[in-house]
């Protein structure tokens, strides 16, 4: 019987790395190829910028943010600079939403940001659960 329960956590624990790491890989690469446009200042993400009433600028400072963030979240070396960028990520995107919401943007802009924070919601919890 014990070996049963070993077996079955065993076999969870590997289900749990494949939803962590999927989920992250889908969510990060989103974020970072996000921030790559941002830093090349394609006309799509300089036209939203400003559409929103935000200076262009604001688009190097978000790039280089969602590149680092990216980065801090794949590695496992520094626990803290990880959390931070969950955080990072997770205002980023209430702050996308709040902003095509309150432009009167269509819903589908606002629930965008909202489908990919929960993709980071989820990635955080599993992590959160220690065994990554």
């Amino acid at each position: 019987m014990a070996n049963s329960m070993m077996e079955k956590k065993a076999q969870w624990i590997t289900t749990a790395r494949w939803i962590y790491w999927t989920v992250t890989l889908l969510f990060v690469s989103t974020m970072m190829v996000a921030g790559l446009t941002y830093l090349a200042g394609a006309p799509f993400n300089v036209e939203g910028i400003t559409h929103l009433g935000y200076p262009i600028y604001l688009l190097k400072i978000l790039g280089t943010a969602k590149l680092l963030g990216g980065i801090a979240i794949l590695q496992g070396q520094f626990r803290t600079l990880k959390e931070w960028a969950y955080a990072g990520y997770t205002f980023n995107l209430l702050g996308a939403s709040a902003s095509h919401a309150l432009y009167g943007d269509p819903f589908v802009k606002t629930l965008t940001p909202i489908i990919i924070l929960a993709f980071v919601l989820i990635s955080y919890r599993q992590w959160k659960t220690g065994w990554m």
